[in-house]
């Protein structure tokens, strides 16, 4: 009689099958929070249905399989002509092209958009995050298209399309499009005023030609890029930065001087191509807005973008806590389930904090862009880099915390966490490094007083809810009001404001079990330089249990 040696036991089953919106709390009471009554059950209707999506194993195998074979370029066609062309497999189409009939690109002009938006990108994203890049240029590239009537009533329809249709064709001839962009320079870094690529006028107004060469393109199979140039006039008769749309294809159907270079072989972010290209002199570009204001009027996308860099770590940050819930729940170990055990909940606990601390942040700022007050723009003047500075920074420790609950196991490419972790410091370099942040938050800080206001007004509704949020607050305020040497104190304010600016939002919207464990550690000091160090004697068994996914019924 033949041994059974290969019986598997105590191995949790996939987390597929699951709806990845209904299963997070801490989102679906976001959604209910900032969605007006009135729309609320459409919002949930649809984020549900993409929730479903995401949590599919079809979804999720589109995930793999768009990382394990990534994008190839093709500068040549067989009989030696340039074609500049960036192939992708199949499944990469499959996540754009359900994530675009989605509106994950169309927020500016719907009621409600970017908080519904925001919480689909987070809900789609963790299917598989590179494909977030295109899906967040052509969103960010409305505002800064604004700038220029003409073009935006062109180009608008088509970035907020619902019909994604890959190929090079004139954008005339198609039902939608996507954007790109390409500001960096070997030379420069995120330091845009060292740009030397130059833009020659045409005898047509606002058309010109460009050269130069672009250190990091997102995106370079988009229809268009916005990018940055140096203009022979500019404001004031002086040399100054415009900002260009460059069309992939010309409108007569040839195609426009896009000379690919490389694709870059990045730690993460493996489906997604990011690019050299060089202008060659032929280049043919419209500007957008003033000549001489290229940053003035590119800053409206940066700052969206930032935001897709807060809500695309969250959705790591989710993702990950979630594989980690959902393995220890089933786990067993000394005769009890993994997250049973008092130092796992702990761990569990502590990852929950920090990933719901996230979303609630990034709908707090979806929000703010839907109200469109004078207040509410003020208020994403700071908060943004505040919020991009710090939840970016987080999702790195995260990722590799979850990855550890899951012990050997997590360590190997099947279970998804190396992609999570290779992909988590993605966004804390992406649209301005952290340093970049913290040093914006000084910009607003000495340059726009109504955004420190705006800022102090939001955390303010929180005060007398939590005697460490009123300390912490305190202690930011006297931060705030020793300005010398405060550039080399940037991080450690940036630190303070996102984590003030969280626990409010906790203290006012959260369970009483999460704002108080939330304060007493991240606000009261008591906790450790890692995770699993909260106070033990907190609720912990209910901040893992809210937020543990559920599949089929089953924890």
């Amino acid at each position: 009689m033949a041994a059974t040696t290969h019986t598997v036991t105590n191995q949790p089953p996939p987390l597929v099958g699951y709806d990845v919106f209904a299963a997070d709390a801490a989102l679906a009471e976001g959604v209910g929070r900032h969605v007006p009554p009135a729309l609320l059950e459409e919002v949930r209707g649809e984020l549900g249905e993409l929730g479903r999506a995401a949590g599919s194993a079809h979804a999720r195998r589109w995930g793999a399989l768009a990382n394990e074979q990534p994008p190839v370029l093709r500068t040549h066609d067989r009989y030696g002509h340039r074609v500049d062309e960036v192939e992708f497999h199949p499944a990469w189409h499959r996540l754009l092209g359900h994530a675009v009939s989605s509106g994950l690109t169309d927020a500016w002009s719907r009621p409600a958009g970017h908080v519904r938006r925001t919480a689909g990108f987070l809900v789609w994203t963790q299917a598989e995050a590179g494909h977030g890049c295109p899906l967040s240029m052509t969103h960010a590239a409305v505002p800064a298209l604004r700038a220029d009537p003409a073009l935006a009533a062109e180009w608008e329809p088509l970035l907020t399309s619902r019909v994604y249709e890959p190929g090079l064709r004139p954008v005339a001839e198609k039902p939608g499009a996507l954007a790109g962009m390409a500001m960096t320079e070997k030379q420069g870094g995120s330091d845009v005023r060292a740009v030397t690529t130059v833009a020659e006028p045409l005898a047509a107004d606002g058309e010109y030609v460009l050269t130069g060469h672009k250190w990091f393109c997102s995106a370079p199979m988009s229809d268009a890029f916005l990018v940055l140039a140096r203009t022979p006039g500019g404001v004031g008769g002086g040399d100054g930065l415009s900002c260009f749309l460059l069309p992939r294809v010309l409108p007569d159907g040839s195609r426009n001087s896009f000379r690919i270079q490389r694709l870059k072989d990045k730690l993460g972010n493996r489906s997604n191509a990011s690019a050299e290209v060089e202008f060659d002199g032929t280049t043919w570009a419209r500007r957008v807005g003033e000549e001489g204001r290229g940053v003035a009027t590119i800053i409206g996308m940066v700052a969206a973008t930032r935001l897709d860099c807060v809500t695309g770590s969250a959705a790591v940050m989710r993702q990950a806590v979630a594989q980690a819930l959902h393995h220890t729940a089933y786990r067993q170990a000394f005769g009890r389930p993994l997250a049973d055990q008092p130092l796992m909940r702990n761990v569990l606990a502590d990852l929950a904090l920090e990933s719901e601390a996230a979303t609630a942040l990034a709908l707090r700022l979806a929000a703010a862009y839907d109200a469109d007050t004078e207040q509410e723009r003020a208020f994403l003047r700071m908060a943004v880099p505040v919020a991009k500075y710090w939840v970016t920074k987080r999702c790195t420790p995260v990722a590799a915390e979850a990855l550890e609950c899951l012990g050997g196991n997590g360590y190997v490419e099947e279970s998804g966490m190396p992609r999570l972790l290779r992909e988590s410091p993605l966004n804390s370099i992406w649209e301005g490094s952290g340093n970049i942040q913290a040093l914006d938050v000084l910009r607003a800080l000495r340059r726009e007083p109504a955004a420190l206001h705006a800022f102090l007004t939001e955390i303010g509704t929180a005060r007398g809810a939590d005697h460490r949020l009123d300390a912490a607050i305190k202690e930011m305020l006297t931060e705030l009001a020793d300005l010398e040497g405060i550039e080399a104190r940037a991080r450690r304010l940036a630190e303070r404001m996102a984590l003030v600016l969280q626990g409010s939002l906790l203290v006012r919207y959260a369970p009483p079990e999460v704002a108080d464990a939330f304060c007493a550690s991240r606000l009261g000091a008591d906790h450790g330089a890692s995770f699993g160090t909260l106070p033990p004697t907190l609720g912990l068994r209910a901040i893992v249990e809210r937020a543990r996914p559920v599949v089929d019924g089953r924890g």
